[in-house]
């Protein structure tokens, strides 16, 4: 095995919704484009996962796929920097869920709390399915399958990660335990050098015997820096450390983002079913035009009515793209009524139009290159397979699949 089990691999995905707002630009393209920068990151397509919920009418989702990856490259996220990919081309996916199913408790998947929301929510749709119950597993065998150790979400989204934690650590323990696991461990020890050896066998001690979780982390990132182990043999000295068995899927971590505070036209969150969005591709009339109608507060009747930035929509926008200068401006301006509210919406007007330009111009060159974008999509699909296929390697291996060589 080639692959470095590294503490910076980040993977994110996205259901294919087809074009996307705003609020899917400063919620988590940006936090992207910083990521690929600092990591080794992984970003797909979630096309099965959009079965779990239109799974009636799939015919969207092709379509739906190429108009958000087109907005993924116009926002920056670089397949140069990033390994870009589409959930289905790389079946692994399914295999890893199925072998995972095997061993996962139903009960961790009921008490999954976007389980039941989802179901209150999509009432309208018939969720009684096996797809929709086992969707979270679907995502953990995402996460699992790349050995991520970082995954971004938001807080809501905090109980999948630790559900894939819980998994793994199940995995681990029911087929980490090799025979003479413990002498390949301290065979894989003697490689470290003399310094590296000590230390290590210090901080197994403080961890075991005395619970230092502090002499923990500081162990796994003594193994992290060692360059004379395999990737098999850190594997096992993770495992060796913490007292279990051979370390065979990561645990990974959640890397909180901060929630985004793109509002939508309306003030609520900016959501398609709420239909108060600007689309990354909107047109700048069209921008301008929605941004003019938006509502404001509702007490400004009239120009000469003083007005409550806090309860009105397009203060909101203000918190976003502007300065302190121009909020006081506005602050001051509204609750005095010296300003109308198209001189208030103005600024925010000329920010989103500024913001949006170079990535429209960027877009429309993708779209002019379908082809591109589907190559794009391809490379980075085989590149995902090739790291899915060394995973399941090991794991077919561990569970006595193996094919017969």
């Amino acid at each position: 095995m080639n692959q470095t089990l590294s503490s910076s691999r980040v993977l994110s995905g996205m259901r294919p919704t087809g074009r996307l707002h705003l609020g899917h630009y400063h919620g988590v393209l940006k936090n992207w484009v910083k990521l690929q920068h600092q990591h080794e990151c992984f970003f797909f397509v979630a096309d099965w996962h959009a079965l779990t919920t239109h799974y009636d009418d799939p015919s969207i989702i092709p379509a739906s796929i190429w108009d958000m990856v087109i907005d993924w490259l116009a926002a920056g996220v670089d397949s140069e920097s990033a390994t870009l990919f589409i959930q289905s081309l790389v079946p692994e996916h399914a295999e890893l869920h199925l072998l995972l199913s095997m061993i996962t408790p139903l009960g961790w998947l009921e008490r999954v709390p976007s389980y039941k929301d989802q179901q209150e929510n999509l009432k309208e749709k018939d969720l009684a399915t096996y797809g929709f119950l086992g969707y979270p597993l679907l995502q953990s065998a995402d996460i699992l399958i790349y050995r991520a150790s970082q995954v971004p979400v938001g807080e809501d989204q905090v109980a999948h990660v630790e559900l894939t934690r819980e998994v793994a650590r199940r995995f681990n323990h029911l087929y980490g335990r090799e025979p003479n696991f413990e002498e390949h461990a301290e065979s894989a020890r003697k490689k470290m050098g003399k310094k590296a050896v000590k230390q290590y066998s210090q901080l197994r001690r403080a961890y075991q015997e005395q619970g230092d979780l502090q002499a923990l982390e500081t162990g796994r990132g003594l193994l992290e820096a060692q360059q004379n182990i395999s990737v098999e043999e850190r594997e096992r000295l993770l495992g060796y450390l913490e007292g279990s068995g051979r370390m065979i899927l990561t645990e990974p971590q959640s890397l909180l983002t901060k929630a985004s505070k793109m509002p939508g036209l309306d003030g609520q969150k900016m959501s398609k079913s709420y239909e108060n969005t600007i689309s990354l591709r909107d047109t700048p009339a069209d921008v301008e035009n929605r941004l003019k109608r938006m509502p404001t507060d509702t007490n400004r009747v009239r120009r000469t009515d003083p007005g409550d930035p806090e309860k009105c929509p397009v203060w909101q926008f203000h918190l976003v793209y502007s300065d302190e200068g121009t909020r006081a401006w506005v602050e001051e301006g509204c609750r005095t009524a010296g300003i109308g509210c198209l001189d208030c919406k103005a600024p925010v007007i000329e920010s989103v139009l500024n913001e949006l330009k170079p990535i429209q111009q960027r877009a429309a060159a993708f779209e002019a290159e379908p082809e591109l974008v589907k190559r794009i999509m391809k490379e980075g699909s085989e590149k995902a397979r090739a790291v899915a296929l060394e995973t399941m390697q090991e794991v077919r291996q561990v569970m006595s699949l193996k094919s017969l060589e």
